[in-house]
This record gives C-alpha cells, sequence and structure tokens, in this order.
C-alpha cells in the first residue's frame, strides 16, 4: 500500500479596517454582550432569487384556505407587540 500526503496551505490576509469603524462597532458589541446579548448568524432564503415569490404566494393560499385561517389571525393580533411602533 502506497502512503500519501497532502499539503495544505493556508493563505490568510490581513482587512484593513478603518480604527475608527472597527473601534466604533467592537464598543458598540460590547455593550450589547453587557446587556447579557450575544451575537448569532442565521441564514434566511434570498428574497431575491428565482422561485423566493412563487413559494411566498404557495404557503399563503395554503394558510388562507385552511380552516383555521381566523384563529390563526386571531392568534397573530393577539400576540402582536407593537408598542412603540408608529
Amino acid at each position: 500500500m502506497t502512503q500519501t500526503s497532502m499539503e495544505i496551505t493556508l493563505h490568510v490576509t490581513e482587512v484593513s479596517m478603518g480604527t475608527d469603524s472597527f473601534e466604533r462597532v467592537k464598543k458598540h458589541r460590547d455593550g450589547l454582550r453587557a446587556q447579557g446579548l450575544r451575537a448569532i448568524q442565521i441564514w434566511i432564503p434570498d428574497a431575491h432569487s428565482e422561485g423566493f415569490a412563487q413559494e411566498c404566494r404557495r404557503q399563503a393560499l395554503l394558510i388562507a384556505q385552511g380552516p383555521s385561517e381566523a384563529q390563526e389571525l386571531a392568534w397573530g393580533e393577539a400576540v402582536a407587540d407593537r408598542s412603540g411602533w408608529e
């Protein structure tokens, strides 16, 4: 059996960011962390992708044609917190 080796080279490029903006973002994030918040990253469907609008319509029609649409709308209204919204 022949042993093969693989060499992987990692090139890291330093991203130059303005010190002012970097410090401002860091200060903001530190403040949020001090409030007990944590940053997360989520991936959502791309609203510009092909088929997105069609899928939205499909799902909306399913809800609209469902037997419990009125109940679901009433629940949404009941739990909605609009305080501070204009």
